[in-house]
């Protein structure tokens, strides 16, 4: 789902018009940079959370030539689903078709 997506569909769920859709949406979005920015981690109960990984120093290799390469200090901000989102997930239709496909194969050897 795209950003744009989101929006059309607030627009048909809430009955809002796209200008009020799409600041809501950018406002969400924007609030959950705002606070990755300031170190904080961002917790949407049943859905998920946004934390930032911190890593330090380290020698890296580009993968091009093998060469050595210094990277410097970075922060990566990592997605954690939450309980009731990885339930939903892994119960739908296709998660479970995957499942009984695996067991079969299973069984067979």
């Amino acid at each position: 789902m795209t950003k744009s997506q989101l929006i059309r569909l607030l627009m048909e769920q809430s009955d809002t018009p796209a200008e009020d859709s799409s600041k809501v949406v950018r406002i969400f979005f924007d609030s959950i940079k705002s606070a990755l920015q300031k170190g904080d981690k961002v917790e949407i109960r049943g859905f998920g959370s946004f934390i930032l990984k911190k890593y330090g120093k380290y020698t890296g290799r580009n993968p091009r030539t093998g060469e050595s390469v210094r990277v410097g200090k970075k922060k990566l901000p990592i997605f954690k689903p939450g309980k009731e989102l990885r339930e939903r997930i892994d119960d739908s239709k296709e998660t479970v078709e995957i499942k009984k496909q695996v067991r079969k194969k299973a069984k067979l050897r």
